[in-house]
């Protein structure tokens, strides 16, 4: 007999699961509190990274049913989207999204619509680079300085290098300077 597990995440520790799992109650599926599996964890690991998620796998069998809200609870990419729903159908597990209509993503047409959102979130990560290579050089164009500014100025960094000539130590300097010890070997290193 087939059982249903759901799967909430949520990137941080001051946000909650509460409205993924109302929404999978709002859609009709029944899902046992004890096969609810609930984490803290950023979207940029992956799932077989991620302890809550690896505990699932333990506890889901052939013939059971995941369901999530969106897509990106499951992966921190469309590849890694994929390799998940990839991986659970192997395993003969259904892996329905509400944000899909509730499509079984293992069906053929859920493998078709996931390999249409793969290839446009591809393209929008393909665009976002691009904008944001645009940025950078037009940016370089107009002699913007990138990075972060640099903790002290041009007259206080010779001063260090002076300082350091003379022997003080980059302990003594970073209190000086009210600044880390690594800001003062960044320039001890430069020289």
């Amino acid at each position: 007999m087939s059982r249903t597990f759901a799967y909430a995440r949520v990137s941080t520790a001051d946000q909650t699961t509460t409205n993924q799992i109302r929404e999978i109650e709002a859609a009709g599926f029944a899902v046992d509190k004890r096969r609810v599996v609930v984490e803290s964890i950023s979207g940029s690991v992956s799932a077989d990274q991620r302890p809550g998620f690896a505990k699932l796998l333990d506890r889901i069998e052939e013939g059971d049913v995941l369901i999530v809200t969106k897509l990106d609870r499951l992966g921190r990419n469309a590849m890694d989207v994929r390799a998940t729903v990839e991986a659970l159908a192997a395993r003969g597990v259904r892996v329905h999204c509400l944000a899909l209509g509730g499509v079984d993503l293992t069906s053929a047409a859920g493998r078709m619509t996931m390999q249409v959102l793969n290839a446009v979130a591809e393209f929008e990560r393909d665009l976002l680079i691009e904008r944001t290579n645009a940025g950078i050089s037009r940016a370089k164009a107009e002699g913007k300085a990138m990075g972060r500014p640099s903790a002290l100025g041009t007259k206080q960094r010779e001063e260090v290098t002076m300082h350091l000539a003379r022997g003080l130590t980059v302990a003594a300097l970073a209190r000086q300077y009210q600044t880390s010890r690594q800001t003062i070997m960044r320039i001890r290193d430069a020289v």
